[in-house]
């Protein structure tokens, strides 16, 4: 695909091409949704410093779950719902016990059909890719993160590191394993 066709394909196409393995097609979803999902965590932060990582954060589950996309909404508030859902679990985490706005309320999750357990299983293989090109540390990092949903403080006390040190890494691993997604790394 030539890059004007990128430019001008709609977002269900770019979507498509993605799930076919087409990655540079990721790049350009996510340049197209990345400037309006920051504004959206500083707005609600009030802050930058968290927002990088919660932008990495959404755009890794977009990645892993694109088969789950309902073409029924439009691609951009499918983002937007992501991103609305790691907010709320970002909150969750910071201030555990506190009553949360029902505006940011996530809506409950349905167990999987077959097909998109076969489509997820092609994307855990598309990650895996990925996931292997990581250090050890930084891989050992992203699974227990996203994979086993470990909070900080956990991966902190289970590996005996400062929790500043786990943040740090777990932002590096993150940013190393989207740009390995963003330019297409095959080697």
């Amino acid at each position: 695909m030539e890059i004007a066709d990128y430019i001008v394909a709609s977002d269900g196409e770019l979507a498509a091409r993605v799930l076919e393995g087409d990655d540079h097609a990721f790049e350009y979803l996510f340049n197209r949704y990345r400037e309006a999902i920051y504004r959206l965590f500083v707005q609600r932060l009030g802050r930058t410093d968290d927002a990088d990582d919660l932008l990495q954060e959404t755009f890794i589950k977009v990645y892993i779950n694109l088969h789950r996309y309902n073409t029924a909404y439009t691609f951009g508030q499918w983002v937007y719902t992501i991103a609305r859902n790691t907010f709320v679990d970002y909150i969750r985490r910071r201030q555990d016990g506190l009553p949360i706005d029902e505006h940011f309320a996530a809506p409950a999750s349905s167990a999987p059909t077959p097909e998109e357990r076969f489509i997820n299983l092609q994307q855990r293989t598309q990650i895996e890719h990925y996931l292997e090109r990581l250090t050890p540390r930084y891989r050992q990092l992203i699974r227990m993160r996203f994979f086993e949903e470990y909070s900080y403080e956990e991966i902190a006390a289970k590996l005996s590191l400062p929790l500043g040190t786990v943040k740090t890494q777990i932002h590096r691993a993150r940013e190393q394993m989207c740009r390995m997604i963003a330019e297409g790394e095959q080697h």
